[in-house]
């Protein structure tokens, strides 16, 4: 896959599969199962660090992430998170955050939320250098403060109109690719025709050309968190679990190591 690839997806109206991976195990998964695209996500503060919100991540965080997934997945396009206050300061700023991921990591692009003038203008600037960028409209974490908790963006007619402007914005800047998060539907699907580049939705509705899922939300391992937008294709947390009673069981009753298991003194 390349940044050209998801055009031409686009074109041919096939949706375009995105999952959100951390680690080298599961990126091995995701490659071998043909998944079009691997985000790693600045949502690893939540779901791997324990945090409560994107916004403590580091820029070598995202590094050390990234590296571990195309370690396991080497031949799939990955797109890294740009952190918080890894951008917004200045171009130059941005430049060197986003220059590192790609020299770091081996990635093909970074994502970077928002769709105001001065995003455009920093889009701009990676782009002239080179690096491929995913825009991020609609609900977007690193400003949860500012919206007040994650909310359903685009239900009144000025919302609905700010984010098809944003979002021609964003094309006109250079991205190949824009992530609408939590929008509602019909104001996506405006969206996604109104651009040639391909949208990818979560909790936006069916009309995006592509989805994305964080992978342990899409697995259950992580069964408090039940939003509207989210389905559980596996119950991998209760599996888990019934494998962590069985091994507790096993060496508590002594039947774990067996014979099996036991180095004997042949070569």
């Amino acid at each position: 896959m390349t940044v050209r690839s998801f055009r031409e997806l686009k074109a041919r109206e096939e949706p375009i599969t995105v999952l959100t991976c951390y680690d080298y195990l599961f990126a091995q998964i995701l490659e071998e199962e043909g998944v079009d695209m691997i985000l790693v996500g600045d949502s690893l503060g939540q779901v791997v660090m324990g945090y409560e919100s994107t916004l403590p991540v580091t820029v070598n965080d995202m590094v050390h992430h990234a590296k571990a997934v195309r370690r396991g997945a080497p031949r799939s396009f990955t797109v890294v998170d740009l952190p918080f206050l890894s951008y917004q300061a200045s171009d130059a700023e941005a430049l060197h955050s986003a220059g590192r991921i790609l020299k770091e990591t081996g990635a093909h692009a970074v994502k970077l939320e928002g769709g105001n003038e001065d995003t455009c203008r920093t889009i701009e600037r990676l782009v002239r250098a080179g690096i491929p960028v995913m825009g991020h409209l609609g609900f977007v974490p690193q400003s949860v403060h500012m919206f007040g908790g994650s909310l359903v963006q685009g239900r009144d007619p000025e919302g609905a109109n700010d984010l098809l402007d944003r979002s021609r914005a964003l094309e006109e800047a250079g991205c190949f690719s824009i992530v609408l998060e939590l929008v509602e539907g019909s104001v996506a699907g405006n969206v996604t025709r109104a651009l040639s580049i391909p949208t990818i939705g979560i909790g936006a509705g069916a009309e995006c050309d592509g989805q994305v899922l964080v992978l342990p939300d899409a697995l259950g391992l992580n069964p408090g968190f039940n939003p509207r937008f989210l389905k559980r294709f596996a119950e991998l947390a209760d599996l888990s679990r019934r494998g962590v009673r069985s091994y507790i069981a096993e060496v508590k009753g002594r039947t774990f190591p067996g014979p099996e298991h036991t180095f004997g003194p042949e070569a």
